[in-house]
């Protein structure tokens, strides 16, 4: 049987798009053995290393070479092409869009108006950019189910760490009562390293140094992340309608060496804590430091590990743990969704006699 088509265009390159096309290039033979779809990238559209398209595929092999090389597109690469990511997605005539532009904490943009116009286009939307999930999830689920298209996102938490789909699929039934997670892996880092007996500076610039922190680390450590993860968070898993600006957000830049070794003192270590919960006015969201007990699960979470633990009403408390992931673990998120999308979208799309060429 000849292998049915799946055309890609990405909206962003950085290192999870990369590592994403070398993963696709290392998986396209077993796709195709698998899944029976021949899975090809029509179009990359980036904001700094310039656009590729190509309706018969993409080279991701050379694309990745100039980037890593030249840091953009080659000038000469028959490949390239002008215009803006709007007019990329429209171009590309692609089946799925994948946005993996910068998030925007204040309002999810553009990577909002990129999902949209995937969709005015009738295409599929995987996205690793938690912006639109924590900003307008809710409006963007319902156009999709409307249109018959997905919007998977399950990288924009913990990676590739099945959360949305363990709850999706796994917890039928289940109601969601609340979450508690450490998601923010710089802030982890930053008060291991002051456990250690460094101060906070010199974490930070460590962290720096080490790539867990960028040059402006505000959004890490003012909890901006970890409140854009929160509200994702809620609105998928509790049906809530969270944006960042509304979950109640401390972050740790008030935390001091004192306060380190007060919490050693007293047993414990400081950790950054999101929480998703309901009360009597609703559901709602905090990112806080507090003080966890060594006793407690939550005190093993070190370096880069990330922990989530979802309160359900039928199966208890449910904790999930993923240690030092890499960008191997968020490119397969992305690649995750794309096999989530052939087995329960197009297949039975094509079952019901729906046609992919």
């Amino acid at each position: 049987m000849e292998n049915r088509k799946l055309s890609i265009c990405m909206i962003g390159f950085g290192n999870a798009g990369k590592e994403f096309c070398r993963l696709l290039i290392e998986k396209r033979e077993e796709i195709k053995n698998t899944y029976n779809f021949d899975v090809i990238v029509t179009a990359i559209s980036t904001k700094s290393k310039g656009a590729l398209y190509d309706s018969s595929g993409v080279d991701l092999s050379r694309a990745l070479h100039e980037v890593e090389t030249e840091g953009r597109f080659s000038l000469d690469n028959p490949q390239r092409t002008e215009g803006s990511a709007l007019e990329i997605i429209k171009k590309s005539g692609a089946d799925v869009v994948i946005e993996l532009s910068t998030l925007s904490i204040e309002n999810g943009q553009p990577a909002i108006s990129h999902i949209e116009e995937a969709f005015r286009n009738n295409m599929h939307v995987i996205t690793a950019n938690k912006g639109p999930i924590a900003w307008a999830y809710k409006r963007l689920k319902k156009t999709a189910d409307e249109k018959g298209l997905a919007l998977l996102h399950e990288t924009t938490v913990m990676d590739g760490t099945p959360i949305f789909n363990l709850v999706e699929k796994t917890l039928p039934g289940c109601r969601i009562l609340g979450f508690k997670g450490i998601l923010n892996t710089t802030t982890n880092f930053i008060m291991e390293e002051m456990e250690a007996g460094s101060d906070y500076e010199d974490a930070l610039k460590e962290a720096q140094r080490r790539g867990f922190a960028e040059a402006d680390p505000s959004m890490d450590i003012d909890g901006w992340d970890a409140a854009a993860k929160t509200a994702a968070l809620i609105n998928v898993l509790m049906d809530g309608n969270a944006t960042p600006m509304t979950i109640d957000r401390t972050g740790i830049s008030g935390i001091t060496l004192k306060d380190i070794e007060e919490a050693k003192r007293k047993g414990g270590k400081i950790k950054l804590l999101c929480e998703g919960f309901r009360d009597e006015e609703g559901i709602k969201g905090k990112v806080y430091p507090s003080f966890v007990d060594n006793k407690d699960i939550f005190s093993n979470i070190d370096s880069t590990t990330s922990v989530l633990s979802i309160i359900t009403d039928l199966m208890g408390e449910i904790t999930v743990v993923e240690r030092y992931p890499e960008i191997q673990q968020t490119a397969y998120g992305i690649y995750s969704d794309l096999l989530t999308l052939i087995r329960d979208y197009l297949n039975d799309k094509i079952k019901n006699g729906f046609s992919y060429s």
